[in-house]
């Protein structure tokens, strides 16, 4: 089976930069979960964060079972911890709950590190860095708790960054 590689960590840390890079390469990515409820006018995260993260989970959910057809390696820009994360966080909905029979991502997670260099606010970023920073370490915690390997990304060029991801992957463009 092909591994299905996460990335995730700090908001604005230069994960949907990696992963449109990557699939520039000629890898097969999935978009960011939220980015995608948010484009099509789902539950805003500023308003009802329960409701945006249990549509998160429902759609990361989708992306993972589409993926196990797939005969190369997936990467997906943040997924299901993420949403069970921000569930568990804005309502107390454990992890174990949210995640129990859920398909699983590779043993090694990327986690990107919070970069105040390259953090910006945006129209669908509305909080603030030291937010952006207490999610990181919400989502570094529950992947040691669920059992996964985290990779902190370096901080560098998108395309350092994608060399670190294949070097490390011991994987090459596809």
């Amino acid at each position: 089976m092909a591994p299905n590689i996460l990335v995730t960590g700090c908001s604005g840390g230069g994960k949907s930069s990696l992963i449109a890079a990557l699939g520039t390469a000629g890898w097969a990515v999935v978009h960011e979960p939220g980015q995608r409820i948010l484009a099509r006018g789902g539950p805003l995260p500023w308003l009802d964060m329960p409701a945006f993260a249990r549509s998160a989970i429902t759609l990361a959910r989708d992306d993972l079972e589409d993926a196990t057809g797939c005969s190369g390696p997936v990467v997906f820009d943040r997924g299901l911890v993420d949403a069970a994360v921000a569930l568990d966080h804005s309502a107390g909905v454990p992890l174990a709950r949210t995640l129990a029979g859920a398909p699983r991502y590779d043993h090694t997670v990327f986690l990107a590190p919070p970069w105040p260099e390259i953090y910006e606010q945006t129209g669908a970023r509305r909080h603030g860095f030291a937010d952006a920073q207490d999610e990181y370490h919400r989502l570094r915690r529950a992947l040691g708790q669920l059992g996964y390997s985290a990779t902190l990304l370096p901080r560098t060029s998108v395309q350092g960054r994608v060399a670190f991801v294949q070097a490390r992957l011991g994987l090459h463009r596809p």
